[in-house]
């Protein structure tokens, strides 16, 4: 298993392949894709129960990207994973290419087609109800943009996961505040959001989405109760990773220009080369947390 460190390095090697993929493109929901990318990171690179090999598999884990606009990050993340061949990214948004705009089944390693927003939850639920009735050991794992909450389906598919005691399933709020027309709490406010979902029967963690160590301890302690569904509240950054896409609502759709391409890619160079200097074993190493 990679290590903390290793992880957080690979984190900012994702970040520079999802840039470049969108920049080459000219298209992708940037802010979005960089919110979860750490939380993907993890899930694919230490606690899902799925590979290539597996993925046919009745017993593997399933992950539904609810929030399918930020279909980028997943298909640099399954890349690595071995599911298809990296040089395939190249194809995002091509005439023809099965990498389209939203994750489709036609991509290796994709459970099933996302972008309708609520719709990932409902199918979820679905599956993890499934699951308990063929007495299977798989956990169900879905990604929701706080924005796509919204949506009175999610909401819905909260009543019938509390009501089947759906302990098997694994919902993740990618909470970054922002959508596609501005704050989630100018737009239709969430808050307060972990109680609400706590009195939808969920058992609730708050996480910072970007802190490896933090994310893995609680993707490794679901089911937090017997009987509920487990929720995972993120706390992320829109853009995370580069400055000037940080946090902006203009960046939830959009590719970067020439200079732009260029100045993240410093930052990015700049973190992996802090990151490099702070290896365990290292001279003047401080830790990787």
């Amino acid at each position: 298993m990679l290590t903390d460190h290793e992880l957080k390095l690979k984190s900012v090697q994702y970040r520079r392949k999802l840039l470049a993929i969108i920049k080459a493109a000219n298209a992708g929901h940037t802010g979005g894709d960089l919110s979860c990318i750490d939380i993907l990171n993890v899930l694919y690179n230490r606690v899902l129960d799925v590979s290539p090999d597996t993925f046919t598999s009745p017993d593997r884990d399933r992950y539904i990207q609810s929030k399918g606009h930020s279909a980028e990050a997943l298909y640099v993340v399954l890349a690595d994973r071995g599911f298809f061949p990296e040089d395939d990214l190249n194809t995002l948004a091509q005439y023809g290419s099965k990498f389209t705009g939203h994750p489709t089944r036609k991509v290796p390693g994709v459970e099933h087609n996302t972008g309708a927003l609520g719709h990932g939850m409902s199918v979820s639920v679905g599956i993890a109800i499934a699951g308990k009735k063929d007495g299977r050991s798989y956990r169900v794992y879905t990604l929701l943009g706080d924005g796509e909450l919204d949506e009175g389906s999610n909401w819905e598919a909260s009543l019938l996961a509390a009501h089947y005691r759906l302990d098997n399933l694994v919902v993740i709020v990618d909470r970054n505040t922002l959508q596609i027309t501005g704050r989630t709490e100018d737009v239709l406010a969430l808050e307060p959001l972990a109680q609400k979902l706590a009195d939808f029967g969920y058992s609730v963690r708050s996480v910072d989405g970007h802190d490896i160590p933090e994310l893995t301890d609680a993707l490794n302690a679901v089911p937090f109760e017997t009987g509920k569904p487990s929720l995972i509240l993120a706390r992320t950054v829109k853009g995370k990773g580069v400055s000037f896409i940080e946090n902006v609502a203009g960046w939830h759709h959009r590719a970067p220009s020439d200079e732009e391409f260029e100045a993240a890619m410093r930052e990015l160079d700049a973190a992996e080369a802090r990151l490099a200097s702070e290896a365990p074993g290292e001279s003047g190493a401080i830790g990787c947390g």
